[in-house]
């Protein structure tokens, strides 16, 4: 019968005091790079967060250039809270910083639970955590590039009447900003959590495979959600990452 690691012999006390040095680390590392962060976010902020809002964005050339697109696209924030701007600055950074030092904060969760796992399991949980932080920041990269601007665009210049001017505020493109490319590191989680799930049973690649054609209206109606635009080509470059998402957890799922 295995046993476990000898180091999964240490007291509770020692386990705490592991955790405990393990966050005073993350927690060092994370204020460094949001400190660095914070110095550079000006000229971060206009370059990278607020390009979506201009029409040189690099999909909104390309999407000129297959012409699916036309006109000039521009949008001026406005900002009527007194200390948003300051907040702004704050949470931009901290959210950044989060972001760019995941490799970091993966890598000391793998160092804490290493020793209390079997040797068998160590592979599989240590994929897991360093698949799982790649994901999670492609899916990122996915809502920055592709997903925001379009749903930006469409909204941002959608008009109920001509007697009515869109005047979006700061605080309203960040939430959306953040929000879209957040859930979308989340979605982009799909192939671990189908893999955990069919670990302890609750999910199979044969349940899966399946409920295939209800997965895919499922996902064509996320898809229309994010994209209220509804124009084909937008719902379908939306669509087709969840859906390989998708693909991609059958694969990682145990057959029944």
């Amino acid at each position: 019968m295995a046993t476990p690691h000898i180091e999964t012999q240490a007291t509770f006390w020692d386990h705490l005091e592991v955790l405990r040095w393990a966050l005073l680390r993350s927690l060092g590392v994370l204020i460094v790079a949001a400190i660095g962060l914070f110095m550079a976010m000006p000229t971060l902020f206009e370059e990278v967060i607020l390009a979506p809002s201009r029409g040189d964005f690099a999909l909104y050339r390309l999407l000129e250039w297959l012409g699916a697109t036309t006109g000039e696209f521009h949008i001026t924030l406005q900002n009527i809270h007194v200390a948003a701007q300051f907040t702004t600055h704050i949470s931009a950074s901290l959210w950044g910083a989060l972001l760019i030092t995941l490799p970091y904060l993966s890598i000391e969760i793998w160092r804490f639970v290493r020793p209390g796992l079997y040797p068998h399991e160590r592979r599989g949980v240590g994929v897991a955590l360093a698949i799982g932080a790649l994901l999670f920041l492609a899916g990122c990269v996915v809502g920055y590039f592709l997903v925001f601007p379009l749903t930006f665009r469409f909204l941002a210049t959608y008009q109920l009447s001509g007697e009515i001017m869109n005047q979006i505020t700061l605080n309203s493109y960040m939430n959306n900003f953040m929000g879209v490319v957040l859930v979308m590191g989340v979605a982009f989680e799909l192939p671990i959590v189908t893999w955990l799930l069919s670990r302890i049973g609750i999910l199979n690649r044969t349940t899966l495979q399946t409920g295939r054609r209800y997965a895919v209206v499922a996902l064509l109606l996320l898809s229309a959600l994010i994209t209220p635009s509804g124009d084909p080509f937008t719902l379908g470059v939306v669509f087709l990452p969840l859906y390989l998402l998708y693909e991609v957890g059958i694969l990682c799922a145990r057959r029944a």
